[in-house]
């Protein structure tokens, strides 16, 4: 069952005096429990396409749906609160908050929420353990590792249950070996966990662990490579 309906979705916005579309006409599908890794050129439209299924931007045209709700036709107030309980986003730089311990960075969206105390602690504990963080809660983000960093950032993604995963190029800083564990763990949690997840990413390690890779090229979607291709 499709999760995510991208229906003939084009996005076009003025830089200088030149018009720029990022996507044009695309359509796209993905399916509850899938992994997808979006691939391509800079400047094919793959943070757009991100972007649009978060609700933080909208097409000019078509209509993006996910899990029924129609995403593009939310007013704002709506989409700040689906965004709330439907999207958790992993970005490259972590966006973790200096002052704040792993465990106060990881609460952040459950404060948006309507939770007690005894609720947001088990909700936490929970989501740092899954990304093997239990021992580094009260820990800032300076006296621990990139690779840690981004363990923080997807604890924080997955930490109010959210329908859908999206990462934005989450190996982007690591090395290596940092990246290849990223790269396990979102496979992990996908697999164990069952929760849909779309990333982009220029990482060709990322062709091993998603189930599906869509290449885009100029706004448009030229292969699609996987169990649901």
């Amino acid at each position: 069952m499709s999760l995510i309906e991208i229906s003939n979705v084009t996005k076009t916005f003025r830089e200088a005096s030149e018009e720029v579309t990022p996507l044009d006409g695309l359509s796209f599908h993905v399916d509850e429990g899938e992994f997808v890794a979006l691939m391509g050129p800079s400047g094919s439209g793959k943070t757009t396409l991100l972007n649009l299924m978060a609700g933080i931007d909208r097409p000019t045209s078509g209509h993006v749906v996910v899990a029924g709700e129609d995403v593009s036709a939310m007013a704002p107030r709506d989409l700040a609160r689906w965004r709330t309980r439907s999207v958790g986003f992993v970005f490259q730089g972590y966006n973790l908050i200096p002052v704040l311990t792993a465990w106060e960075n990881v609460e952040i969206p459950l404060l948006l929420l309507h939770l007690a105390r005894a609720q947001r602690d088990r909700k936490v504990a929970v989501a740092l353990e899954a990304v093997g963080l239990g021992d580094r809660a009260h820990h800032l983000p300076r006296q621990m590792s990139g690779g840690q960093q981004q363990r923080v950032a997807i604890a924080r993604a997955i930490v109010a249950d959210p329908t859908v995963v999206l990462a934005d190029e989450p190996t982007g800083n690591l090395d290596r070996e940092a990246a290849t564990a990223t790269l396990k763990l979102l496979r992990r949690l996908n697999q164990e966990f069952s929760k849909t997840l779309v990333m982009v990413t220029h990482d060709a390690l990322a062709a091993e662990v998603a189930g599906r890779v869509v290449h885009l090229d100029k706004g448009r979607i030229v292969d699609s490579e996987g169990t649901h291709a």
